[in-house]
């Protein structure tokens, strides 16, 4: 089997016959054919086949109301005492419902989660979790927020009751692995979905993660969960893929999966990254405490961009917000900054 990279560009100087990426900000005129049989090879994406030329270069519906044309931001608000960043700092329903108000000024997305999926976190009580998120949703609705509001959950339960008080999207770490109700559940809603990639389960990923070829094996891994999800009911349109970045993956399967990300692109849905303040950036970058590392964070938040992803989970808003400013100024003259 043949897998296929395009060659993200942004450059102004685009040449003749270039082709845009998933209708988006980025360009490519050439593609990497990779396999795991032969080395790769570079050819023109005039040689593409066909099919899968249209899905690199088909643009993705809006997702969530909000149009996949331009990099978007999902700011993460976690409502839990053990979270490996900010953990404790705002359990508290009001610190919750502040702090995303704080978030939504940058942030087109908020993603909520009552339970850490740090590297050794252990599985919270589904009364527990429930407990944790559902008010501050509610809240938040009440209290007039517009935002989309995506519930980070692997539990049906959990997700049901963040549905009914206001959000629309479910972000399951597990791509509905852990809990067999929670795909059932979301087609049924009509929520949006958030898969991602994961090897093993909080508590055991980081003991000793192996892959043979983890760019291709993270790939098959999403076109499976994806084909799952549609079979279920779940139309393409409705869902978005997340590589996973540090679930179940080293430091050199984490850049070798943002090195290749314009990959995915070839299974025809939005791309989201999650690399905010994760261990790795902190090795690399010499931080040793996680809210330190909004520097490398926004480091690699703009190497997805410049693939071509279309969705960034960070937890410091304003400033990658501002680097995405400046990113989009340098970068592509022509996509300008919506107020």
């Amino acid at each position: 089997m043949e897998y296929f990279r395009p060659i993200a560009m942004t450059d102004p100087a685009r040449p003749a016959g270039a082709f845009a990426l998933a209708g988006g900000w980025c360009w490519f005129d050439r593609v990497e054919v990779l396999s795991r049989a032969a080395p790769s090879r570079l050819i023109p994406a005039s040689e593409v086949p066909a099919s899968v030329l249209h899905r690199l270069t088909a643009p993705r519906p809006a997702f969530a109301g909000l149009g996949m044309d331009r990099p978007r931001l999902m700011g993460i608000l976690n409502v839990t005492p053990d979270s490996f960043s900010d953990g404790g700092k705002f359990l508290g329903a009001d610190a919750a419902v502040a702090q995303a108000r704080a978030m939504a000024v940058g942030a087109e997305i908020i993603d909520i989660g009552g339970e850490s999926t740090r590297p050794g976190a252990v599985e919270v009580p589904v009364a527990e979790e429930i407990a944790r998120t559902a008010p501050v949703i509610r809240a938040l609705r009440e209290g007039g927020l517009m935002a989309p509001i995506s519930i980070d959950t692997r539990k049906a339960p959990v997700a049901e009751a963040a549905l009914r008080a206001g959000a629309t999207i479910v972000n399951d770490v597990s791509a509905f692995d852990f809990d067999p109700a929670l795909g059932p559940l979301a087609a049924g809603t009509g929520a949006l979905v958030v898969l991602m990639h994961a090897q093993g389960v909080p508590k055991t990923m980081q003991d000793d993660p192996r892959y043979g070829d983890v760019l291709l094996d993270v790939y098959d891994a999403l076109a499976a969960r994806l084909a799952r999800a549609e079979a279920l009911g779940i139309a393409r349109a409705r869902i978005a893929l997340d590589p996973g970045i540090g679930f179940g993956k080293t430091q050199a399967h984490n850049l070798t999966l943002l090195r290749g990300l314009s990959l995915l692109h070839g299974l025809g849905c939005p791309i989201l990254l999650g690399t905010s303040r994760k261990r790795f950036i902190g090795a690399i970058g010499r931080a040793d405490a996680p809210d330190a590392r909004a520097p490398g964070s926004i480091a690699t938040a703009l190497s997805g961009v410049a693939q071509g992803a279309q969705i960034i989970r960070i937890h410091d808003v304003a400033e990658t917000r501002q680097a995405l400013r400046l990113w989009k100024s340098l970068n592509t003259d022509h996509l300008e900054e919506e107020a």
